[in-house]
Formats: structure tokens, C-alpha cells, sequence
């Protein structure tokens, strides 16, 4: 056992260590806990540790999921850096324009191309029914909000209304809708491509 740590120890080298100016342990406030606190770390080396802390576990696990969703909504600002209008602006606006796009292909396409929007007008209807507002209404004046060319009118739920997204402040990465969308189609192709059914007992 000391052996093998002793090997672990004997292949670092300074390439895969840091460097801090202060490795403490401290005392939880109000709590008999320690943690051990790192302080004074390079910008290079630098790293961020987040205490999660609650009083039972079911706080923790939430605290924990929240914590996990802001950190993949950064994550995805990274990747592409691009913000978009939310509150269902962006899928009707791409709903509109699929359905003029529709109209224009003759034949399956413009079939399959009316479809995909009609699916992309489920997510404002979906935001809309969530909210505890009328999504038949909502969604009607949403659409008549962006034939009028207001891309970026959107639902502000805390008003029941529509509003500007932009100016209310309600934004979300590209990325998270480009890859919705995406594994979205891809999961309908799969299905798609299903030419026969074998039951089996």
C-alpha cells in the first residue's frame, strides 16, 4: 500500500502541481464542521469550489440541481457565446417564418416544413399553460406581436402580457435552443426511419 503511494507521489512533477498562499482548515459557522480553505491561488491555476449547505437533504439536492443548471447555462455561453430573446420569442418567430417558407414548397416539404412549425409553436403554448395564463390567447397575440415584425416580443409572465424580451431582460443562450431543436429532429428521424413493428409475448 505504501509502495503504490509512494510511486503516485514520485510521478508528479511541477507541471501537475499548483500553487496556493494559504492551506487552512476552518470551522463551519454554526456548526462543528471543518473544511480545509485554499486561498491565494494564481490566476493561471485557478479553480473555484462551491459549499453546498442545507438543512436536510432534500434542500441539498435541490440546491444541487440549481446549482447544476447555472452552471451548464455558463457552460453553453461559452461553447457560443450568442444570447437569444426567450419567452418563447425565438420558436415563433422561426414558427412564422417556416410557415411562410411552407407555403411557398409544393408537395411533402411544404407538408413536413408546416409541421416543424407547428411543433416549435408548442413551446410558447407549453410557457403559456405553465404560467397559469390562457395559451390560445397568448399565443394569438404573440404571433400578431411578430407579423408586425417584433422579433423579439415574447411572454412576461410575471405580468401575464406580452413584452419585449430584450428590454425586460429575459435572455437565453443559443446554444440550449440549436441543440434542443436538433436532438429534437434527430429523435423523429429515428422514429421516421421505423418501417415495421415485431410484438413479441
Amino acid at each position: 500500500m505504501w509502495e503504490d503511494r509512494k510511486t503516485q507521489v514520485d510521478s508528479l512533477d511541477p507541471a501537475k502541481l499548483g500553487t496556493a498562499q494559504l492551506v487552512h482548515e476552518i470551522s463551519m459557522p454554526g456548526s462543528s464542521q471543518k473544511v480545509v480553505k485554499v486561498t491565494g491561488v494564481p490566476r493561471k491555476n485557478a479553480s473555484v469550489t462551491i459549499l453546498v449547505r442545507g438543512s436536510n437533504k432534500l434542500v441539498l439536492e435541490e440546491a444541487d440541481r440549481s446549482l447544476h443548471d447555472a452552471l451548464c447555462v455558463v457552460r453553453s455561453l461559452v461553447k457560443k457565446r450568442y444570447l437569444i430573446s426567450g419567452g418563447g420569442s425565438a420558436e415563433v418567430e422561426a414558427c412564422l417564418k417556416l410557415s411562410d417558407i411552407a407555403k411557398t414548397k409544393p408537395g411533402s416539404v411544404g407538408f413536413c416544413l408546416s409541421a416543424f412549425a407547428d411543433a416549435l409553436e408548442v413551446v410558447p403554448y407549453t410557457l403559456a399553460e405553465n404560467a397559469g395564463l390562457n395559451p390560445i390567447h397568448i399565443v394569438t397575440q404573440l404571433r400578431k406581436r411578430h407579423r408586425v415584425a417584433e422579433a423579439d416580443a415574447g411572454i412576461n409572465v410575471k405580468h401575464g402580457c406580452i413584452g419585449n424580451m430584450y428590454t425586460l431582460n429575459v435572455v437565453q443562450p443559443l446554444l440550449v435552443n440549436t441543440c434542443a431543436i436538433h436532438l429534437a429532429t434527430e429523435c423523429i428521424c429515428m422514429i421516421l426511419k421505423i418501417d415495421d413493428l415485431v410484438l413479441v409475448r
